[in-house]
C-alpha cells in the first residue's frame, strides 16, 4: 500500500496534476511524500477521504500553494492548524463527518472560501472571524452542538445556502435577516421557540425549513407564499431554558422573540416614550447617513447604536422600524390556502408584527 502510494504521489508531481485521489487509503497522517520537496505547486483539488487523519500540517499551504480545493470527509481530525488561514485560494473545504470540537479564528484569514461544510462534528460554536468570509456561499453546519449562531455571520454577503439542521439552537441571530443574498435556509431539528421578525422580508429568501423544532409556534408573515417546512412544530409543550414574552389570541399562543420588550394592546392611544424616540432617532440618521453602520461607536452607548444598526424588525405592514414593542396578529395555517400543503403535521400560525394599531387594524395576510 505505501509503495503504491508513493508511486500515485510521485506521478503527480511528475506529470503536474490538478487532481489527485487519496482516498480510501487508511491514512493516520499526511504522506510526507505530500509535503517534501516540490513539483505539487499545480495542485488544486486534493481529496482524502474516509481516513483516519487526526490534524492537518503545518506547512500544507507552503507545499500547496495553489490548492483551490480540499475534502477532508470522514476523518479523525480534532483540531485545525492556524496555518490553514494561508491557503489563499482554496475556495472549497470538507471537514464533514470529523471530530472538530473548535474553529480556530484563522478560518476567516480564506478570503477566496466560497464553500464550507462541517457537518457531523462536535462544535459548540463558531469564531465572530467566520464574518470575515466575503465570498463564502454555502455553511452546513448540521448535526454539531451549536447553541448559537455569531452574529457576525450576517457580514457574508455573498452567502445564498445556510444549514443549521440538527444543533440545539433555542434562538437565531435578527442579524442575520440582513444577509441580501440567502436564498435557502434550513434549521430543522433544533430547539427553536420564535424566529426573528424580519425573517423572509428579503425577495431573495425563498425556503425556510424548521421541522421539528416542537416549541416553535409563530412563523412571521413575511414567509407566507414561500416554501417552508414545518413539519412537526407547534406541540404544547412547556420552554424550559428560555423566558420568552407569549402573545395569545383566543386559543392560540406564540412565542415572541427574546428582544421584544412588550407587546402592544388595542387600547394603546400613543407609544411609549422610548420607542418613539428610537423611531425619531433611527429617521434622522437614515435622513443625512448612507447607512446607519457608519455611525461611530463614540456617538452612543453601544446597546442603543446595536439597536439602531439593526432593528428589532420591520412592521409587516408599512416597513416602519420597530425597537422595543411589537402589535402582533395571528394566522392559524390551517386556516390559509398554505394549509392543504401540510396536511395536519403543523400546528403552528403566521404571526404579523405591526408598528402601530392602524396598522395592526388594516393588514391582511392573504391580501
Amino acid at each position: 500500500m505505501a509503495s503504491e502510494l508513493c508511486q500515485t504521489i510521485s506521478v503527480a508531481k511528475l506529470e503536474r496534476h490538478k487532481n489527485l485521489f487519496l482516498n480510501y487509503r487508511n491514512l493516520n497522517h499526511f504522506p510526507l511524500e505530500l509535503l517534501k520537496d516540490e513539483g505539487l505547486q499545480y495542485l488544486e483539488r486534493l481529496y482524502m477521504k474516509r481516513n483516519s487523519l487526526t490534524t492537518l500540517p503545518e506547512n500544507l499551504a507552503q507545499k500547496l500553494p495553489n490548492l483551490v480545493e480540499l475534502y477532508l470527509h470522514s476523518n479523525n481530525i480534532v483540531f485545525v492548524p492556524e496555518a490553514i488561514g494561508s491557503l489563499v485560494k482554496l475556495q472549497s473545504l470538507d471537514l464533514s463527518d470529523n471530530a472538530l470540537e473548535i474553529l480556530c479564528p484563522d478560518i476567516g484569514r480564506l478570503k477566496s472560501l466560497r464553500h464550507l461544510r462541517l457537518t457531523n462534528n462536535r462544535l459548540k460554536y463558531l469564531p465572530p472571524e467566520i464574518g470575515k468570509l466575503k465570498e463564502l456561499q454555502t455553511l452546513d453546519l448540521s448535526t454539531n452542538h451549536l447553541v448559537t449562531l455569531p452574529e457576525k455571520l450576517h457580514l457574508c454577503q455573498s452567502l445564498r445556502y445556510l444549514t443549521v439542521d440538527r444543533n440545539f439552537l433555542c434562538s437565531i441571530p435578527r442579524h442575520l435577516c440582513q444577509l441580501a443574498s440567502l436564498n435557502e435556509l434550513s434549521m430543522a431539528g433544533n430547539r427553536l421557540a420564535s424566529l426573528p421578525l424580519d425573517l423572509g422580508r428579503s425577495r431573495e429568501l425563498q425556503y425556510v425549513y424548521v421541522d421539528n423544532n416542537i416549541q416553535l409556534k409563530g412563523l412571521p408573515s413575511y414567509l407566507y407564499n414561500k416554501v417552508i417546512g414545518c413539519s412537526g412544530c407547534g406541540s404544547p409543550v412547556p420552554i424550559s431554558e428560555t423566558k420568552l414574552l407569549s402573545f395569545t389570541s383566543g386559543p392560540l399562543s406564540v412565542h415572541l422573540p427574546v428582544e421584544v420588550k412588550s407587546i402592544g394592546l388595542s387600547t394603546d392611544s400613543v407609544l411609549p416614550l422610548q420607542e418613539l424616540a428610537l423611531r425619531s432617532l433611527h429617521a434622522a440618521f437614515c435622513s443625512v447617513l448612507p447607512d446607519v453602520s457608519c455611525l461611530s461607536h463614540i456617538s452612543l452607548p453601544r446597546s442603543l447604536l446595536e439597536l439602531l444598526q439593526c432593528p428589532l424588525g420591520h412592521c409587516h405592514r408599512c416597513s416602519q422600524s420597530m425597537f422595543t414593542i411589537v402589535y402582533p396578529k395571528l394566522f392559524p395555517l390551517r386556516e390559509t390556502p398554505m394549509a392543504g400543503l401540510h396536511q395536519g403535521r403543523t400546528a403552528v400560525s403566521f404571526v404579523a408584527y405591526c408598528c402601530s394599531i392602524q396598522c395592526l387594524q388594516t393588514f391582511d395576510l392573504l391580501s
